[in-house]
């Protein structure tokens, strides 16, 4: 595969035969809100479609909106899906790229040893949500079991950048406060995932405010989006599974 794209990615899930990763300031932005020329924003999302068609001949994408809706992803069409309105996507089959914009928002990488993926993208209110929980009953749904799923919570912003105010805070941790303090999603987003029976669960050091000169970061006053994305080949391309 050629995806000539700066990016972090989550090495654990290459076991897994399945490509994740998150796009980094050097990409360029991938929102088209931001300042870039549209021209030049479409360019970079086409040139990532070319290089994910050499594991799948369909991007799952969809307008976000910070819920907890999913969508999910059947082989039954070729192209760049742009749906509306959902901030998940899940992909029961291999063959299926998936890819969400972030900006100091949790990229949520699911991935299963069949090559059943979800990517999600989870704020505050999705986070509140449980977008991550509609997003594994999906692929519970189809017969996956949770306990062999493997969750990442990719590049996004820190317990210690992230300050918000009481009303957030509550219905983020269940606890009052009088004043804005600082919640950690990443935390919250595993304690979920643990909820559910999932024991694989690992989380980016990065922080995309600490890290703002590789990562736009909303908090910071970036425009700009990154991409997490997700793919894989139809069949199985580890060597063991052959």
């Amino acid at each position: 595969m050629s995806l000539d794209v700066p990016r972090e990615e989550v090495a654990d899930f290459a076991a897994l035969g399945v490509i994740a990763f998150t796009t980094t300031r050097q990409a360029g932005t991938f929102g088209t809100a931001g300042t870039d020329p549209v021209g030049d924003v479409m360019g970079r999302w086409w040139s990532l479609v070319d290089g994910l068609r050499a594991y799948s001949p369909r991007l799952a994408t969809a307008r976000q909106v910070h819920g907890n809706r999913v969508l999910v992803h059947r082989l039954t069409w070729e192209g760049w899906l742009r749906g509306d309105g959902a901030d998940g996507h899940v992909a029961p089959e291999r063959g299926t790229a998936l890819a969400i914009t972030v900006a100091d928002c949790v990229p949520v990488f699911v991935a299963h040893p069949s090559g059943a993926t979800a990517l999600l993208h989870a704020g505050w209110r999705g986070t509140v949500a449980r977008i991550l929980e509609s997003g594994v009953a999906e692929l519970v749904r189809g017969g996956l079991d949770a306990r062999d799923l493997h969750v990442h919570l990719g590049p996004s912003i820190c317990g210690r950048c992230y300050e918000v105010g009481p009303d957030v805070y509550a219905q983020l941790t269940g606890r009052s406060m009088t004043a804005p303090a600082c919640v950690d999603l990443r935390a919250i987003l595993g304690a979920q995932a643990k909820s559910l029976g999932i024991s694989h669960v690992s989380t980016s050091a990065l922080c995309t405010r600490c890290h703002n000169d590789r990562f736009f970061s909303h908090r910071a006053g970036d425009p700009g989006r990154m991409l997490a994305v997700m793919a894989t080949e139809v069949g199985d391309p580890r060597p063991h599974a052959r």
